[in-house]
């Protein structure tokens, strides 16, 4: 970000400060306290409600302090509303401050720890590689030594990573749109060619019906004039040939068109349902996506709504053991704190990179299931998985990718299943483990 959303503080080579910004005694006073919501630049608003308080929280409290009805008014009425109490301090400001306060208790009192800018961003830095953003923005933004530099920083960060998670979805999107419009430019163009060979067959039988009428008046006219000379008749068959001749080769010509006017028309067919066939796997994969990408978000909004407390979205996990084999390092540590945190055991190998595949044998029996993403695991670790799990009947499951939505989607349909049915083990895993 070039340029932040609010004006950073002027100095002057003289080392004195123009009155407006001499600091007074009050804020002397409170240099080392934590900065207050209404106290902070009116451009930080925006960000730190929309990041840090749910709608749900917001309609609970903006309505007490304005003219907004809760059941009918917009998010977007609801947040700017909230803005504006912000900016505008009083007791709303106050209220959301509390809010504030008591919802990320836990994530200030982490951060007091922080004695200077510098180990503030750090742990900043540090609650961004674990995903818990909503709570250190609000730690970062009121901590004491929060300057000019901490605050744009963590602005900063944050804006892009809106940008990146809404261009993800949207690339989504114009994929699937690009595919539909080229799918229908070649049923246009299949219905043009099919026309044109219609148009084609249409002027090779009038030509023939032409041909066969010329055929039969010079028949008649034959017969009508038997006194004709052998030279005139001989003269008249030679024209006829030559029409019948012209006529042939008219025609041959139309048929040679219409067999490349079917070839092409035939290719089409075939590209248009290698298209369809594509347009039906993006659509598939985009369901996906979107059921991980929302299983990921209902988890990070329980996260955020109930810091601290039994996630809802993972019930199934808890007091059960998992196997967890391939994957990538910094996404099997946020899926161990994930399980351990709703009350499970999650059980990582790597497959025989850096640990040994007995291990592997070793730790499948007792497992409650066994998941593997099938993006970041090796055949021979597969096979040995389904031998081992066929041979002590335990569960084993593939996941479409090693991130955490792949896991997060998968534990949240065992969840829903288990809400729905009396069994509690998993379904067992169509997947084949050869051909996939």
């Amino acid at each position: 970000m070039q340029t932040p959303p609010f004006q950073l503080a002027r100095t002057h080579a003289h080392g004195h400060r123009d009155a407006c910004c001499q600091p007074t005694e009050a804020d002397l006073r409170s240099a080392r306290r934590r900065a207050r919501l209404a106290e902070l630049d009116a451009n930080l608003h925006c960000s730190i409600i929309g990041t840090c308080l749910s709608t749900s929280e917001l309609r609970r409290l903006v309505p007490k302090f304005t003219d907004l009805d809760r059941h009918h008014a917009s998010d977007l009425d609801i947040h700017h509303a909230a803005v504006e109490l912000a900016i505008a301090g009083g007791a709303g400001a106050k209220a959301l401050n509390k809010a504030l306060d008591e919802r990320y208790a836990g994530a200030i009192r982490r951060f007091d720890a922080a004695h200077d800018p510098r180990a503030l961003l750090d742990l900043w830095n540090d609650a961004l590689k674990s995903g818990d953003i909503p709570p250190a923005y609000w730690a970062v933004m009121s901590h004491p030594h929060a300057n000019i530099e901490v605050r744009q920083s963590a602005f900063g960060e944050l804006h892009m990573l809106s940008h990146l998670v809404g261009a993800a979805n949207r690339a989504d999107i114009r994929r699937l749109v690009a595919l539909e419009g080229e799918n229908q430019e070649l049923r246009e163009k299949i219905e043009r060619q099919q026309a044109r060979l219609l148009e084609l067959s249409a002027e090779r039988d009038a030509s023939l019906r032409a041909s066969s009428e010329n055929a039969s008046r010079l028949a008649a006219i034959v017969g009508r004039k038997p006194d004709l000379t052998t030279a005139e008749l001989e003269a008249e068959v030679g024209r006829l040939r030559d029409k019948v001749e012209d006529g042939e080769r008219r025609l041959a010509l139309h048929t040679s068109r219409r067999e490349a006017a079917e070839q092409r028309a035939q290719q089409d067919d075939e590209h248009a349902r290698a298209l369809r066939s594509k347009l039906g796997e993006a659509q598939a994969l985009l369901k996906v996506v979107q059921a991980e990408c929302a299983a990921l978000e209902r988890a990070t909004l329980e996260a955020v709504d109930e810091p601290g407390a039994r996630r809802r979205g993972v019930e199934w996990v808890s007091g059960k053991r998992i196997v967890y084999v391939g994957g990538r390092p910094n996404s099997n540590a946020v899926l161990k704190s994930m399980v351990a945190a709703a009350g499970g055991e999650l059980t990582v190998h790597d497959g025989g990179i850096e640990d040994r595949k007995g291990l592997l044998a070793a730790a499948l029996p007792n497992a409650d299931v066994v998941l593997f993403p099938v993006d970041c695991i090796d055949h021979d670790s597969m096979n040995m998985l389904k031998r081992v799990c066929e041979r002590h009947g335990v569960e084993y499951s593939p996941l479409r990718t090693a991130s955490v939505a792949s896991f997060v989607e998968f534990i949240a349909r065992l969840t829903a299943g288990t809400q729905h049915t009396p069994a509690s083990a998993p379904p067992r895993s169509a997947f084949c483990l050869r051909h996939g």
